[in-house]
């Protein structure tokens, strides 16, 4: 297979984003699927779906955890080794990638350990009810022994497209995709193993994805291979990576606190049906933010390399290009979504039940949905510019300082009850939205015009 390695150096800038873009929109559409189609095929269990898949989104704060590690690492170290790739500094980029794989390895071990020995007592906190629980336990426990090929697909992948090779990061998740759109039917309905089934096909599919990366970063066709000969943990290195990818990091956590925040919040206001509920608006909200993460992923690299070589011009034209086109399609699919809510909803389940309770729902949550590419523009350019105090604040006030407290307080206020859950959403994207975004106007653009700029 030949190999196209994309240069961020020269010509259009805009042209280098969206080749980065599209293959990682694709990817990360098909890395959805390995939890989404669960949910799809799961969700229509006949007799007992609604009730499952409350018990798969118990396990939701987990799942996102786990990526949480893996953003911590990958993420967090991708940016630093493109821009020691635009310095010309190859050595110090693999020493970036060596030392983020060797704690995506620990940190997996780690969690598949603790996650397996606690995983009932973790389970009842997040609100899981006695008829939720063994579907919730039989998934997570099985899904958790995948931890370190989940770490391995997730946290490499953004070194691939670091290095130019976006399209090489997009057969990495489709070959895994794949697998697991083939084997969950075949597990849940021919073989009759239901939830269990469902995880063990997205393990194996996770191993497969973990292999293709693997095989690809130690071979000839990488700009910088991955290998431990002679190596030695590099804690200074290592800090750097966790300081940089912590904004990921929190990002991520924070969403699995406010999935444990809304799922005992709603148990205690709805029942398992708003659970259920969640569930599928988590699952919606998903598939909406994917495209606008794929145009700010695929503008990282190019943003972080041109900063490496003192382009600054470039840097600033990426993040305009970057901010138009995520302020364009969060526009479109927020019309979309308020004006077939329905058909998005049924994509997981037809219960006439749990239709009527998530419709209103689904119209509150993404009330004002448009304010996420400010977010994810600002977010992205503080973590593309190693800037990462800015990356982590702001992290932490969308979610930890606004989603979490409103999710635990509005409910009881005029009587919102659940509709108190789903409004702290929207609330969160306007305030912690602009909040980033202005910030990043007012700090970033005015340094980059400042600094002496090399000749493109």
């Amino acid at each position: 297979m030949k190999v196209r390695q994309i240069d961020f150096s020269s010509g259009s800038i805009q042209r280098s984003i969206l080749a980065v873009a599209a293959p990682m929109l694709i990817a990360q559409l098909l890395n959805l699927l390995y939890n989404i189609v669960d949910r799809i095929y799961i969700g229509k269990i006949p007799g007992e779906g609604t009730i499952a898949l409350a018990g798969l989104g118990l396990c939701f704060p987990v799942i996102t955890l786990v990526t949480a590690f893996a953003n911590l690492f990958g993420v967090g170290g991708a940016p630093l080794c493109a821009i020691a790739r635009g310095q010309r500094d190859q050595v110090g980029a693999q020493k970036i990638m060596a030392n983020a794989y060797f704690m995506l390895l620990l940190t997996g071990t780690a969690l598949t350990a603790a996650g397996i020995i606690f995983h009932k007592p973790i389970l009842y906190l997040f609100g899981a009810s006695d008829a939720t629980y063994p579907y919730a336990a039989t998934y997570m426990v099985i899904y958790l022994l995948g931890t370190v090929c989940v770490m391995t697909s997730l946290g490499l992948n953004p070194y691939i497209n670091s290095q130019g090779f976006p399209r090489m990061g997009m057969l990495t998740v489709l070959l895994g995709a794949v697998a697991n759109i083939v084997l969950d039917p075949l597990f849940i309905f021919v073989l009759d193993m239901g939830v269990r089934g469902a995880a063990i096909a997205t393990v194996l599919s996770q191993l497969l994805s973990a292999l293709w990366v693997l095989r690809f970063l130690t071979g000839p066709k990488a700009e910088l291979r991955l290998h431990f000969r002679g190596f030695r943990p590099d804690f200074a290195c290592i800090h750097k990576i966790a300081v940089l990818g912590s904004s990921s990091f929190v990002m991520s956590f924070t969403d699995s606190l406010v999935q444990v925040a809304s799922n005992a919040t709603l148990c205690m206001f709805g029942g398992d049906i708003y659970v259920s509920v969640m569930t599928v608006i988590n699952s919606v909200r998903q598939i909406a933010q994917t495209p606008v993460m794929a145009i700010t992923d695929g503008a990282s690299p190019a943003i972080s390399y041109n900063y490496g070589a003192a382009v600054y011009g470039r840097v600033c034209a990426a993040i305009r290009f970057m901010t138009q086109l995520s302020f364009g399609y969060t526009l479109l699919i927020w019309a979309l979504i308020s004006a077939f809510p329905a058909a998005f909803i049924m994509i997981f389940n037809h219960d006439a039940e749990l239709v009527a309770a998530a419709v209103p729902a689904l119209h509150i949550y993404f009330f004002g949905f448009v304010m996420m590419a400010f977010q994810f523009s600002g977010q992205c350019v503080f973590k593309s510019l190693n800037k990462a105090r800015l990356a982590v604040f702001f992290s932490l006030l969308r979610k930890a300082f606004i989603v979490v407290p409103l999710t635990l307080l509005l409910p009881h206020i005029g009587g919102l009850g659940v509709n108190g859950v789903f409004l702290a959403e929207p609330v969160s994207n306007l305030v912690g939205g602009l909040a980033c975004y202005i910030t990043m106007r007012l700090t970033v653009m005015p340094e980059l015009k400042r600094l002496p700029s090399q000749n493109t």
